[in-house]
Parts: C-alpha cells; sequence; structure tokens
C-alpha cells in the first residue's frame, strides 16, 4: 500500500510540474520542493539521528547524491534534448537495473526469478505503447544516455536505501537526512543554472498550492512511503512499481486535464499491468544462493 500510494502521487506529479514550469525554472522547483520537504519532516520529528558512523554518513550522503540530486538533475536535463516519452520508457527500465545490482550487492536477499524478467519485458511494451501512441520514435543519443543514466542512479538510490533500511532508524529521521544531503549536493549546480530566489512567484496562489504539493505530498510524504516500503518488501520488490508512473499519469490526464485514452493507450495500460503482476509473482528462483546474507 506504501508502494502503491507513493507511485499514484509520483504519477500525478507532472501536472504540478507543468503549471510552475511556466514561472519557475527546473532547478528552481527542485530545490523549493525539497526544502519544504526537509522542513516539513523536521516539524513532523524534529529528533536527530543519533550515534551514526562515518562509514552510515557516507552511505546516507550517497543516497541524497544519488536519489534527490543526480536523479532529478539527469532527468530534467535529458528532457531538454530528448522526448518526454523516450525519458519516460528509457526510465522504466530502472527495476531491471535495480535487479542487477540487487543480484550484485545483496547477494541473497533477494533471488532474481524468471517471472521478474517475463514482467520486465510485457511492463515495457506496455509503457511504449503509451509513451509514444502517435508520436514519432526519435533516437537522440545525448538526451536518451541522460536519462538511461538517470535510470542507474535511481537503482542505486534503491540499493542504498535497502542498506540504510537495515539500520534500525525511524524511516521519517533518514528521509530528512537523505534529504539534506541531497540539498547540499545541489547548492553547487545553482550557478550552472539560471536560478533566482523571486518568492514573489508565491504570492499567486496557483504557484503556491503546486509547490505545496510537490514538496509536502511528492517529497516529504512519498520518500518517506517510499523508503518504508523498500525496508519492508525489499529493493527490487518495490522498484517494479515503477512501472505504474506511465498508467497513473495517463489516468490523471483524462481525469484532470480531460485527455483521451486512444486504444493503443488502453492495450499499453493492460500490458503495464500484467507486466507488474508477473513481477510480482512468486515464482521459481533462477538461481539459489548458497548462504544467507549475513546483517
Amino acid at each position: 500500500m506504501a508502494a502503491l500510494l507513493t507511485i499514484f502521487i509520483w504519477g500525478t506529479t507532472f501536472i504540478s510540474t507543468k503549471i510552475l514550469l511556466k514561472d519557475f525554472q527546473p532547478i528552481e522547483i527542485l530545490l523549493f520542493r525539497f526544502l519544504l520537504g526537509a522542513a516539513a519532516l523536521f516539524l513532523v520529528c524534529p529528533r536527530r539521528i543519533k550515534g551514526t558512523s562515518p562509514k552510515q554518513e557516507l552511505t546516507l550522503a550517497a543516497a541524497g547524491l544519488c536519489g534527490i540530486c543526480l536523479y532529478y538533475l539527469l532527468e530534467n536535463i535529458a528532457l531538454t534534448y530528448t522526448m518526454a516519452s523516450n525519458v519516460g520508457v528509457i526510465l522504466s527500465v530502472a527495476p531491471f537495473l535495480t535487479a542487477i545490482l540487487t543480484h550484485w550487492f545483496l547477494r541473497g536477499e533477494e533471488k532474481l526469478r524468471l517471472h521478474f524478467f517475463l514482467g520486465f519485458l510485457v511492463a515495457i511494451v506496455g509503457i511504449c505503447l503509451i509513451s509514444f501512441n502517435g508520436a514519432q520514435l526519435a533516437w537522440n543519443p545525448k538526451g536518451d544516455w541522460l536519462a538511461l543514466l538517470a535510470a542507474f542512479v535511481w537503482a542505486c538510490y534503491s540499493i542504498l536505501t535497502r542498506k540504510i533500511s537495515a539500520w534500525g532508524y525511524p524511516t521519517v529521521l533518514i528521509t530528512r537526512r537523505v534529504f539534506l544531503y541531497g540539498i547540499l549536493f545541489m547548492l553547487p549546480t545553482l550557478f550552472f543554472f539560471d536560478f533566482r530566489l523571486g518568492l514573489e512567484r508565491l504570492t499567486i496562489p496557483t504557484n503556491l498550492v503546486n509547490l505545496l504539493f510537490l514538496g509536502l505530498g511528492a517529497s516529504a510524504l512519498c520518500f518517506v512511503t517510499w523508503n518504508f516500503a523498500v525496508k519492508i518488501l525489499g529493493a527490487l520488490k518495490t522498484s517494479v512499481y515503477i512501472y505504474m508512473v506511465p498508467v497513473i499519469t495517463v489516468i490523471t490526464s483524462v481525469l484532470i486535464l480531460h485527455e483521451t485514452i486512444t486504444p493503443l493507450s488502453g492495450v499499453g495500460i493492460g500490458c503495464t499491468f500484467v507486466g507488474l503482476l508477473l513481477s510480482e509473482y512468486k515464482g521459481k528462483a533462477l538461481s539459489q544462493p548458497k548462504q544467507n546474507m549475513q546483517v
């Protein structure tokens, strides 16, 4: 339920982002939303994490760099070079990359199953039908490779989150610390983008409401629920819910923007659902670990 709630909200954020892009630069939206998210998590739980080791702090910093700073920057930059449909499909390979990294770094914790790979193929077919419906398929190497790098960075974040969850710290405190590291890494990039504070833009009710939604909902709430889901389900099982983002996007565009679902989009939604179910199905593992991982 936590993973589904997260994906449902993340699948609707494109509407808020699209509205805010009229008055804000992508880097401004990114910084403001995570500043709001960190502030909200501090109000919810003002306690501090105590007793972390230097190695643990490095892991938290790496999570902030990957999941907060690099992922969103790479995604936004990729969108300036290639089509949004390309980025949407390429980012959907994140569960596959997560599976590879899980097999390498968390061997014995989550088994690779044939059903996962079958589900991946079916889901990608569905996402392609949704994303390229009525659009011209075009290969834009720079933007597409940046999108693939963003998917890889998110897979790294998933693995780091799984490792961090084993420490036993409260999820809210961990998420807030990761936010702070992400914001810290984000600050130097402001000099390379057209950033300005421009708080007068927040006097426009539409801007304020949508930024609050991104900061409090899509950032503060969703990263807590996502990290909680990774803690309970594991990095691999949680990551496959990413397949549902294009589906949620299509459904919300129909409900809010009054767009129509074409037959190809309908088939794509069906394939994506089937792919998710196949990936989550508990079939026979492709390989059995020799021994359990020691925690």
